[in-house]
């Protein structure tokens, strides 16, 4: 028997067809085609890795469903979630769904950050508008819960409403432009300090944002990140063009630049198609979104499809296990007709890490930039075929293992018999294999970085660093990094922590890992701010994936002295 879109699904696809004309279903690319290749520049940095694309909306929905340790190989970035005390109930559930306050443990210990969805107070999609008396004192009990939560971090920002373009009752609010304001105001005066996030319309559109923005500036009520949603089939076309729009909308305004979240990414009929997700993927990365979570049409607790509601894996899990494994910087990639894919190269181990789809037949990769791996390299092509939520896939399929010869500083490794709907992975290594059987060294830019900022120098191991580690105040400020590192053993480490002290003395951070105890680590001076010296310290780690916090300030931890900035971690 056909299965009934879910409500929220329903609401939004007949006002989006109707608006954008929009169909429910086409396919992720030609039936038939061959003979393209994805250009890979491993000299040409696009940004240090963060896993852009690798978060979701509603993607966890408990402290355990998917567990830690499920989340962990997949270096999710962040997270919407709904609002404390929701009473949300989203795609035919017969209960509410991950409250922001009971999902934060599991969404830490995973190293991610949440946005937290405010309008999900409300049980219904779309939702059914109370008063302004209502949702005043909604939002304040909601800031309320949160403010007593005092040993939450993590979280990213208030998602003030969602889809406003179509879920805003005009009628009985007034406009969104004025709602937006008047709330604004309202959770400024409770919070001054977690950010504030929005519009979130359900599709990108010049004059609603131009509109928008202007108003916010006009009432000094700006949100700190811009967000909007890309739902349509195939907008990762049109998603250059989306930012491109809004960076000139910003200038021509005066504002200054905004990060760009897109925290619902996806559409209902391209959803399960690991391939489409590489194509969003790859244009995330490259036009700059600071992170982006795949849309919430289906059960929660899978992330978003990402596992069966089982619990098992998804030929889609394993494009995003790949994407999870890069390390280093994000490189340039520049596809050709329908094939697409995102590269990254790990120099501590000299791995390129390519993961690639959209097109049928054989194609290829072609990786410029080789020349530090010497006359040969070895190459591994993986792929998972474009199987949908419900089928498990436990594990990928090796298509070809071999060495090639480097030509110039490139090879062309040909990736015969694609698929359209599937994804794939390209390896490059030496010859001889990666530089270390396991990953030792962890870039402070890779990892999650808390109230703090990446910041680029020629003198930082891989060309950034983090530094403005320098809040304490509470669990809505204080800043760390959280390192997610995978090692091969359970044994004691020793863990060498570059770093930047120009202070002129010595300044500490607090030390913790797996939620364990704090301890201290010390910082003599260095020869400036950003200018590098090493300390080593002794951590016990279990077998597999850890997660390790160097904190300027953290619950359960009273705050270091002075200040320093970080560059990388390496484990021994």
């Amino acid at each position: 028997m056909k299965r009934a879109l879910p409500r929220r699904a329903l609401s939004r696809i007949s006002v989006l067809a109707l608006v954008l004309g929009v169909t429910l279903a086409s396919p992720a690319g030609p039936a038939q085609a061959a003979g393209n290749t994805l250009t890979v520049d491993v000299g040409s940095v696009v940004r240090p890795v963060t896993h852009v694309g690798s978060g979701g909306l509603y993607g966890v929905g408990s402290d355990t469903k998917p567990t830690t340790a499920q989340l962990l190989p997949l270096s999710p970035n962040g997270f919407t979630q709904p609002a404390p005390g929701t009473t949300h109930l989203g795609n035919g559930a017969t209960e509410p769904c991950c409250d922001s306050l009971d999902v934060a443990g599991n969404i830490t210990r995973a190293g991610a950050q949440q946005l937290i969805r405010m309008p999900d107070i409300y049980p219904t999609f779309p939702y059914r508008w109370q008063g302004w008396a209502d949702w005043e004192q909604k939002v304040r009990t909601m800031v309320q819960d949160r403010l007593a939560a005092t040993s939450t971090t993590n979280i990213r920002g208030w998602e003030l409403w969602n889809e406003p373009d179509w879920t805003w009752d005009t009628a009985a609010a007034g406009s969104f432009n004025a709602g937006w304001t008047r709330t604004h105001r309202l959770i400024r005066s409770l919070d001054t300090v977690t950010p504030i996030v929005g519009p979130s319309d359900s599709y990108y559109s010049h004059d609603r944002m131009l509109s928008f923005l202007r108003n916010a500036r006009d009432t000094n009520t700006l949100p700190d990140v811009i967000v909007w949603h890309e739902l349509t089939d195939m907008d990762w076309n049109q998603f250059d063009d989306h930012v491109a729009d809004y960076r000139a909308i910003e200038r021509s305004l005066g504002i200054s630049p905004r990060e760009i979240a897109i925290n619902e990414y996806n559409s209902l009929g391209q959803m399960d198609i690991p391939s489409v997700a590489v194509h969003w993927i790859s244009v995330l990365e490259r036009h700059g979104a600071r992170e982006a979570h795949r849309a919430y049409w289906f059960e929660a607790g899978t992330f978003d499809g990402l596992f069966t509601t089982g619990g098992q894996p998804t030929a889609s899990y394993w494009a995003y296990r790949w994407y999870g494994a890069m390390a280093g910087n994000v490189v340039r990639t520049t596809p050709q007709s329908w094939l697409d894919g995102v590269a990254a190269y790990d120099s501590s181990r000299q791995i390129v890490n390519v993961v690639l789809g959209g097109d049928s037949g054989n194609n290829s990769v072609r990786v410029n930039g080789l020349g530090s791996f010497g006359s040969s390299v070895r190459v591994t092509v993986n792929a998972v075929p474009g199987s949908g939520r419900h089928t498990q896939v436990s594990a990928p399929t090796v298509l070809s293992t071999s060495t090639m010869t480097v030509s110039n500083g490139s090879v062309t490794v040909p990736v015969n018999g694609m698929t359209a709907e599937g994804a794939y992975q390209v390896v490059v290594t030496p010859a001889a294999g990666p530089t270390s059987s396991w990953q030792q060294v962890y870039e402070a830019e890779n990892a999650n970085v808390v109230n703090a900022q990446t910041r680029g120098s020629s003198a930082a191991s891989n060309g950034s660093y983090v530094g403005g580690i320098d809040g304490t105040a509470d669990m809505r400020s204080q800043s760390f990094v959280d390192f997610t590192v995978n090692v091969p053993t359970a044994r004691t480490y020793t863990m060498a922590v570059r770093y930047a002290n120009g202070t002129g003395s010595t300044s500490t951070h607090g030390l913790a890992y797996n939620g364990g105890a704090f301890s201290t680590v010390s910082y003599p001076p260095t020869a400036g701010w950003g200018q590098f010296g090493t300390t080593n310290v002794t951590v016990s780690l279990r077998a597999g994936y850890n997660v390790i916090r160097l904190a300027k300030g953290s619950p359960n931890f009273p705050g270091g002295t002075g200040y320093a900035e970080l560059d990388s971690i390496t484990l021994s």
